[in-house]
């Protein structure tokens, strides 16, 4: 009889913590090898963990909701075969958001922490900077709490422990907090944060329907917030003839669809032009670092995909400048399907570098997109559209009807100006216009 430690998986290189969704057993129900025990939710996708030996399910450790770093023990499989095995070790520190987890006020007990590396400055997260602020705790203060993290590093949990500790003292803020307006409460009594104990349900007046938001909304809703925080947002707009492009695949589409099985949308084609682009201006496909600028070698191109349920993803095509148009057709049509059917690998959401969004689908002429951080720049492309224009001719100018089509570019002004923003707009225009009729697939 042995004990298998059952471990949270790696779901990708960026990815330090997942959130238990759902237990499918408990203890005492019989698992099979590779039988799927839970389910766990990543800032990006929902996967299914399988187990790694049958037997019985001896104890699960954590509950649905809790926060669990990779490479954590989760549950215990007795096992009637082989021997008793042991987590693999990690360094792997849960750093990440913690948006699902539940923030119960619990008097403060320092738990075992590890020392802050000395001859430098202590290191704080950002979300912890700004509980710290809104909170009222000063630097001195902060250099006071006890860090569990990876070399001694203040984690959400530390700071909020902390505080709660602070009330349950009585200990006054040292910042006053800003005037906030909210919905009407229940009560007429102004009450600060740091005084609060129980939140008060808002009261909404007239026929109204109150609607929880579901986690990926709330995801999205704290990663659109955080990019328009984060990045000075510029966008830019041109318009564009796309008319050779329409004809062209016209031309070779029920050719393309019966050699390669896919059908041919419009969405390679413009992947296919902006990766010639990017390759002429390499920091459209840069990160920022602090004061560094993180140019990318690899093009990884995220594409924004709408869900049945309204909510957005973004799942990558990696290394996108390494494919052929077919072979872009192919990574689109399978990503937006995974996407559609909840079937996305965690792989399959990491590591962008450049974002496109299709707005035209909805029939959108333009939009002024917000940044998938930590990527500077995102583009919009809108609905292409017959409209009567003047063009130049070996005769003189004339009036043609072309297929028209409107592309905004939204760029982080921390490192892209104007003056590149455009540049790069007008290039991927000018890419679409010179789109050669005669080409093959």
């Amino acid at each position: 009889m042995a004990i298998v430690d059952l471990v949270m998986p790696k779901l990708g290189e960026s990815i330090m913590e997942a959130t238990i969704l759902h237990w499918n057993k408990k203890p005492g129900d019989h698992v099979a090898m590779d039988e799927t025990v839970l389910e766990i939710a990543t800032d990006k996708v929902d996967s299914e963990v399988p187990s790694t030996a049958e037997g019985v399910i001896e104890e699960l450790l954590y509950n649905e909701n809790d926060v669990v770093p990779i490479g954590t023990v989760i549950a215990k499989i007795r096992s009637e075969n082989g021997v008793e095995e042991q987590a693999p070790a990690t360094d792997v520190v849960a750093s990440g958001t913690e948006e699902e987890t539940e923030i119960k006020e619990v008097p403060y007990q320092p738990s075992p922490a590890v020392a802050p590396k000395t001859g430098g400055v202590r290191f704080y997260s950002p979300l912890v900077l700004n509980i710290a602020a809104n909170e009222g705790v000063s630097l001195p203060e902060l250099e006071k709490i006890p860090g569990t993290g990876n070399d001694g590093r203040v984690t959400k949990k530390d700071i909020l422990q902390w505080i709660a500790a602070r009330k349950e003292s009585g200990a006054p803020a040292v910042i006053e907090q800003p005037q906030t307006f909210a919905p009407v409460q229940q009560t007429t009594t102004a009450v600060q944060p740091e005084e609060a104990t129980e939140i008060t349900e808002p009261v909404y007046g007239g026929n109204v329907e109150v609607i929880e938001m579901d986690r990926m909304r709330k995801l999205i809703a704290k990663h659109m917030v955080e990019s328009k925080h984060t990045s000075a947002h510029v966008t830019s707009f041109t318009e564009c003839d796309v008319t050779n492009m329409v004809l062209w695949r016209e031309k070779v589409k029920v050719d393309f669809e019966k050699q390669e099985g896919e059908k041919l949308t419009f969405t390679p084609l413009f992947i296919e032009a902006i990766i010639k682009c990017i390759k002429k201006h390499p920091w459209l496909n840069a990160s920022v670092d602090g004061d560094k600028i993180i140019v990318r070698k690899d093009i990884n191109i995220s594409m924004a995909t709408a869900l049945p349920n309204g909510n957005l993803i973004v799942p990558v095509i990696q290394e996108a400048d390494m494919l052929n148009l077919t072979g872009l057709a192919k990574k689109v049509k399978r990503l937006a399907n995974a996407a559609r059917n909840n079937q996305l690998r965690p792989d399959d959401t990491q590591n962008g570098t450049f974002t496109v969004t299709n707005v035209g689908t909805f029939g959108s002429l333009m939009g002024t997109p917000i940044i998938n951080q930590p990527q500077v720049a995102i583009l919009a492309i809108g609905a292409i559209k017959k409209r009567p224009v003047v063009i130049e001719t070996s005769q003189g100018d004339s009036i043609a009807i072309r297929h028209m089509m409107y592309l905004s570019l939204s760029y982080d002004h921390r490192i892209v100006d104007g003056s590149l923003g455009a540049t790069f707009l007008t290039a991927v225009a000018n890419e679409m216009e010179s789109f050669d009729v005669n080409r093959s697939f």
